[in-house]
């Protein structure tokens, strides 16, 4: 501790001792920190990462608030007012879009959050109720490695009794935090075990489609594939790109909800599968139409 209070003292934080029983150390009373170092760019940078949905990641909202203020009222008065003014004239990826198409965030359920953060954060254990699609939930006892967090949705990469597990949180419906200490190396690289994961994940059986999309719907097509292997401009000034789904039949739902926005070019059974349900809707109407 004493180690302590001298790094302090030496790095110009006023630390005085109060002798007695119930004595110890403190701060000079009115003593605060200046972020002299921090110039105008460097704070807005700070300000404007903080204004986005980023606020929203692994439920740190409420802290991130509070860490923008304090960096705010540490400003030298000559920059707080500026920078403050500057931040609020730039947004970040707001709700919708210009084609008021609303952000489509995945509901995590109460208390999950909390708990996976802390159980990552603190190297224990966590006991999870899971639920995989189609599936009925299971109780999972895991050791936790870290969050990723890809395009609005959250990944929980752990181990279970030795092997790889992804966990996608919002699809955990209970956690809690177990007492005992996680299996996990001391050094995570989380970049290099996401792409392994990613590519493993890529070389499981889906179906493959090659499609033709609108621009202003690619993002939308995106929201419903499993992955994306490749993607290059079209000669009609649409995207060609070669996704993933599940199966044939996640694969029609998606491409119908996509109506002409984009058109399915292989495989020949999803496309034939599409006609089918085209020619059925036709002839549902058709007496409407004459």
């Amino acid at each position: 501790m004493l180690r302590d209070i001298e790094a302090l003292s030496t790095a110009g934080v006023p630390v005085y001792a109060e002798r007695g029983r119930h004595g110890g150390y403190a701060l000079l009373p009115g003593f605060r920190t200046e972020l002299t170092g921090l110039n105008h760019d460097e704070a807005l940078a700070l300000l404007t990462a903080g204004s986005g949905h980023g606020e929203r990641v692994f439920g740190l909202g409420s802290a991130l608030a509070a860490a923008m203020r304090k960096v705010v009222d540490a400003l030298p008065p000559g920059h707080r007012a500026t920078v403050d003014d500057a931040a609020r004239r730039l947004l970040v990826e707001p709700e919708t879009d210009l084609l008021s198409r609303r952000r489509v965030s995945e509901q995590v359920a109460v208390g999950v959050m909390g708990e996976v953060r802390h159980a990552v954060v603190a190297g224990r254990r966590l006991r999870l109720h899971y639920a995989r699609p189609g599936k009925d939930p299971h109780w999972h006892t895991i050791d936790p490695l870290g969050l990723v967090t890809v395009r609005d949705h959250t990944y929980l990469l752990a181990t279970r009794s030795g092997e790889d597990r992804t966990y996608r949180v919002s699809r955990i419906l209970a956690a809690e935090v177990l007492p005992d200490r996680a299996d996990r190396p001391e050094h995570i690289d989380l970049d290099r075990i996401w792409a392994e994961r990613s590519a493993r994940f890529l070389a499981e059986d889906h179906l493959t489609v090659r499609v033709r999309v609108d621009p202003a719907r690619r993002e939308e097509l995106l929201g419903m594939t499993r992955a994306v292997l490749a993607e290059q401009p079209g000669d009609d000034g649409r995207l060609d790109l070669e996704v993933t789904f599940e199966d044939l039949r996640h694969a029609v739902w998606a491409l119908w909800q996509l109506d002409t926005g984009a058109e399915a070019l292989a495989p020949a059974e999803l496309r034939a599968a599409l006609h089918e349900r085209a020619v059925t809707l036709a002839d549902r109407y058709a007496d409407d139409a004459e």
